[in-house]
């Protein structure tokens, strides 16, 4: 870790709390958005619940070819549907930075949620904060497509 700061990224999005809650708590959600664009997760398993696991395999493509990265943690709060936190690291042995902290805080209003995303460990001018951005972009979009 540096001494940066952590990077905290804000949000409103157009859904109720409940859903957005299960676009990160739920298997076939959270693979839908989660990475930067042009990502995909082809094996996401999360055990949500205080000391559950998750792995998450991200792949994107490189002017080599498709790589494969692998994100492990351990659920630590889980408070639904208001609070997650779980710790990450890398597990494909490329030499990454150490376990990072994840925290998502949902408020609900109405039928809008304010989430506030924070990745202790990750600075806010990192490629991770990009990937961040792309990311919630796409579950932005993702909840916009759903049927209402």
């Amino acid at each position: 870790m540096t001494d940066t700061e952590d990077l905290r990224i804000e949000r409103t999005l157009d859904a109720p709390i409940e859903l957005v809650w299960a676009m990160w708590t739920e298997t076939e959600h959270f693979a839908g958005w989660y990475g930067p664009t042009g990502a995909t997760i082809p094996r996401a398993e999360m055990d949500v619940r205080v000391g559950g696991r998750r792995r998450i395999d991200m792949e994107v493509e490189t002017p080599g070819g498709p790589m494969t990265m692998a994100f492990v943690g351990e659920y630590h709060e889980v408070d639904a549907p208001t609070r997650l936190v779980y710790s990450e690291s890398m597990a494909d042995g490329a030499g990454a930075p150490g376990e990072t902290s994840v925290v998502v805080e949902l408020t609900g209003l109405g039928d809008r949620t304010r989430m506030v995303l924070t990745h202790v460990g990750v600075a806010p001018d990192s490629p991770g904060a990009q990937g961040w951005a792309m990311a919630l972009d796409k579950l932005a979009a993702r909840l916009a497509a759903l049927p209402g």
